[in-house]
């Protein structure tokens, strides 16, 4: 990481009188983050924007939802605008949100490909998945969003469907094939960090929140916020095939049979992004290890990843 991009916690020394609670968090190894992303992580985190922008934004995020919802209700139900959405959303990445959040953005395409790839390829009936990985910001105009939403749901039907008709179940395989995994060849540097480029992750997504509602239909907005709850179901598949189920420990995005209200989305979204690094963190452990020919030894970690 450049200078220039290297968090104020990081770049002071420590004060035993005054320690940051950001250089406590990014010495901590309790959870399964490379150095690079749990940086970049921080550093959104602990920005200006996050703690002065973030408390004013997210009510009324929240309140602009609720009352969409009742605008909605005039609008025709096949109201989408898919493209608008994408082409705005691009427009504010590029222009108002930090390196390091655009970063982690386009990592959470990649990495969700990979492990829904790792789940298809190490069941016992094998699907084939869409992996979805952008090499840029305006990559994202191609309705990537949405497919996202899409290619979770659709997966998780292709595979059950597929396990239901041959009357089988997920296991451990004999040999885990963890050759879908790397680190994406996305850098840091080469993203947008103009002199506007200051928003927060949370605070972009609580601010893209509402154009989501606005801009698609009912049925689009409500899957969307509900592929969240998704998270544990990906979260079990995993632990099932790495016979490792002490790694759902901080999986928390609720139960996938109990809808929750789409007004929290935002903050779970955030949720979601990070659970899935740490997943996908914790199979590059097992992909180290199985290259070495030892036994993975990992923290308690995330299990969950779209």
């Amino acid at each position: 990481m450049s200078r220039k991009l290297l968090p104020d916690f990081l770049a002071r020394a420590h004060d035993d009188r005054d320690p940051s609670p950001w250089l406590a968090l990014w010495l901590d190894q309790s959870t399964p983050l490379p150095d690079p992303v749990k940086t970049a992580w921080l550093a959104d985190s602990s920005s200006a924007s996050r703690q002065y922008l973030l408390p004013f934004l997210r009510p009324l995020a929240r309140t602009v939802i609720v009352l969409l919802q009742v605008v909605k209700v005039f609008f025709p139900r096949n109201w989408s605008h898919s493209g608008a959405l994408h082409a705005l959303l691009v427009w504010g990445l590029k222009r108002f949100v930090s390196p390091q959040a655009n970063w982690l953005i386009l990592r959470h395409f990649h990495l969700g490909s990979q492990v829904l790839a790792f789940i298809a390829r190490n069941s016992p009936a094998p699907v084939p998945t869409s992996p979805l990985e952008p090499t840029d910001i305006d990559a994202l105009r191609d309705d990537l969003f949405l497919k996202h939403d899409l290619n979770l749901f659709n997966f998780v039907i292709r595979l059950n469907q597929a396990l239901r008709d041959q009357g089988l179940e997920l296991h451990k395989p004999a040999h885990l094939d963890l050759t879908m995994l790397r680190d994406p060849d996305l850098k840091l540097e080469d993203m947008p960090h103009g002199r506007l480029n200051f928003l927060d992750l949370q605070s972009a997504i609580e601010l893209f929140t509402p154009l989501y509602q606005l801009l698609l239909t009912d049925n689009d907005f409500w899957r969307a916020a509900n592929s969240l709850q998704l998270d544990e179901t990906i979260g079990i598949y995993c632990a099932t095939l790495l016979a490792a189920p002490e790694h759902l420990v901080l999986v928390n995005n609720k139960h996938p049979l109990v809808p929750l209200s789409t007004l929290r989305a935002g903050h779970r979204l955030v949720i979601h992004g990070l659970s899935t690094e740490m997943l996908h963190a914790l199979l590059m452990r097992f992909k180290q290890a199985q290259a070495e020919g030892g036994v993975v030894h990992t923290t308690s970690g995330d299990a969950s990843a779209q």
